[in-house]
């Protein structure tokens, strides 16, 4: 799976070495040595196969002898998953050059994405039978003919006395039905991805800089938090709940989060008896945590009790979701002030002031033990290099060989700074609520704002940018980019479920309201059948994406089992 076979035939008189490189873009990898094909033997031609990775576009080039210099052949594919190419060097008969390349097919690649479009379009299918159902059922006739087999059911004679038609409830507070929906979507996209996603590279976190699917669901959890803050403590404020409560309630669930990401979901079986030797201190959880207590701190300190009461009749009534909540903004612009200032300007031993590359062979291979910069050099120190994450994404393209943890220190205050605009997406509801285009139309201010940002920050290119869009970094650009998502995913959401209830929010909402079970379960059981098996055909995409979508299905299902038991749980 994501290979492909190359086989280079050397029909000439001279040993030839085969080398790959710039797979990186502008990063500008190392070339690294591929293959080494001995010249033709008695009039025999020699061959030799390779097999290489049809995951990033790779620039072959063929030098003669140990002379690296001397590049006789050069050329850039993207290689198809599951074919045979063909480089053929021969003498050039045109006597420009010494020898010359040919490169042919001999077997076309796979279509490694039929899967892929069979199980959405089966998705598809199922998702528009549901609303099919769902519209059918609100029809007056159908739930005419309903209400009557009831009655039917309790007397062969039903009347008013006996089957009454049901009343109407009477209004009461609702849930934020959207909110539960895009956590949902956002925790079955993250177990998905966990369990492989069907080996799909866009399914796995992006090496370095970049986006994938895989790194957008991070981030719209921390986006969800803030959310989830705003509307729980404006709730517990106005219930008369003490400040010196909620400290100690904050407190209470921040230490929970962190001692189950450390002692339960940082290793697995696999790894024997936890040691504290190499126990790795940082984690998913861990990082929601302390996000989550230092959002919940402000809250507490500056949160405000009845919105209402705070009106304004001149300019400072557009803005007042911003000027009543000014000491906040004031920290996070002072922690996002520290970000920039210890990633760009904090001198690291033997690398760069202000390098945020991948180290390894990236760069020309000039800063090897670099990775991350400033960012893996506090980490190092902080937490000591055998209690950080030792397989980072860019160890396989970059063949970094240092260890780099993504969810490390410089990297949560930046996930503090995403939670941090999901805490005004809060705010803006709770302000708001009464206008529910007014929410929409500032989602979409928000949305703009934080794109043109991150439009300017990473000159809208991959790797050129002031601040290059980087999840293992949590770089700024990332932030904005993924804020600015998920301001508009939640609008989108929240007209959808909560103003218009053309969707309840089904299936994601059973998983979004116990979040925390479905995790914590996913990732402990995550190595287990039925969630795991030993593949009969792993060079396929189909049974990988079978698996990951069948574990995902069951821990969905498992959380609707939960609802309807109302097993929520909490910390």
């Amino acid at each position: 799976m994501d290979t492909t076979v190359v086989v280079v035939v050397v029909e000439s008189a001279v040993k030839l070495q085969l080398t790959y490189g710039d797979s990186c873009g502008i990063l500008k990898c190392l070339p690294q040595l591929l293959l080494t094909a001995d010249p033709v033997s008695q009039g025999v031609p020699s061959n030799v196969s390779v097999a290489v990775s049809t995951r990033f576009p790779l620039a072959m080039e063929v030098f003669m002898g140990r002379n690296v210099t001397n590049v006789v052949c050069r050329w850039w594919q993207l290689y198809g998953e599951q074919g045979h190419y063909l480089v053929s060097v021969k003498p050039d008969p045109a006597g420009v050059t010494e020898v010359s390349c040919t490169l042919a097919v001999q077997k076309d690649p796979e279509n490694s994405y039929v899967p892929l479009w069979i199980a959405l379009a089966v998705l598809v299918a199922l998702a528009l039978l549901y609303f099919l159902g769902s519209y059918i059922s609100m029809l007056p006739c159908v739930q005419e003919r309903c209400h009557w087999l009831q009655c039917k059911s309790v007397s062969h004679e039903p009347n008013s006395s006996v089957c009454p038609r049901p009343v109407a409830e009477t209004t009461k507070r609702r849930r934020l039905l959207s909110l539960d929906t895009f956590r949902g979507l956002s925790l079955t996209l993250m177990i998905f991805v966990n369990y492989g996603g069907g080996g799909y590279w866009f399914f796995e976190h992006a090496a370095w800089n970049g986006l994938t699917v895989a790194d957008l669901v991070m981030a719209w959890f921390v986006f969800i938090i803030g959310t989830s803050v705003a509307l729980a403590f404006h709730v517990m404020l106005k219930s008369g709940v003490s400040q010196m409560q909620l400290v100690r309630k904050l407190t209470w669930r921040t230490l929970a989060l962190f001692v189950i990401g450390v002692c339960f979901l940082n290793y697995g079986p696999v790894d024997g008896p936890l040691s504290w030797s190499w126990a790795r201190i940082p984690g998913v959880l861990q990082r929601l945590g302390f996000t989550y207590f230092v959002l919940a701190l402000m809250q507490a300190c500056f949160g405000r009790k009845d919105l209402d009461s705070y009106q304004f009749d001149d300019w400072r009534a557009s803005v007042r979701d911003i000027l009543l909540y000014w000491p906040e903004w004031i920290i996070v612009a002072a922690l996002e002030t520290a970000w920039l200032g210890l990633t760009f300007m904090l001198p690291v031993p033997g690398c760069p002031r202000g390098y945020v590359g991948p180290g390894g062979i990236g760069d020309d291979g000039k800063y090897p033990n670099c990775t991350g910069g400033a960012a893996g050099y506090v980490d190092k120190w902080l937490l000591g290099e055998n209690h950080i994450y030792r397989y980072p994404t860019c160890q396989e393209l970059y063949k970094t060989t240092q260890p780099f943890d993504p969810e490390g220190v410089l990297g949560t205050i930046n996930s503090i700074v995403m939670a941090f605009f999901g805490l005004q997406a809060g705010k803006i509801i709770l302000m708001y609520r009464q206008q529910p285009h007014g929410i929409l139309k500032r989602f979409l201010i928000w949305a703009i704002l934080l794109g043109i940002v991150s439009a300017i920050l990473s000159r809208c290119t991959q790797n050129e940018g002031f601040i290059p869009i980087n999840k293992n970094l949590w770089s700024l650009s990332y932030v904005t980019t993924l804020s600015s998502f998920s301001f508009v995913l939640l609008g989108i959401l929240f007209y959808v479920v909560d103003v218009k209830n053309w969707w309840r929010g089904q299936p994601f909402i059973f998983p979004g309201m116990n979040s925390i079970f479905v995790y914590i379960g996913h990732s402990l059981l995550g190595s287990y059948f039925p969630f795991r098996w030993e593949l009969k055909s792993p060079a396929s995409h189909a049974e990988p994406l079978c698996q990951s979508m069948l574990g995902t299905a069951i821990w969905v299902f498992i959380a609707y089992l939960l609802y309807k038991k109302k097993f929520f749980l909490k910390l």
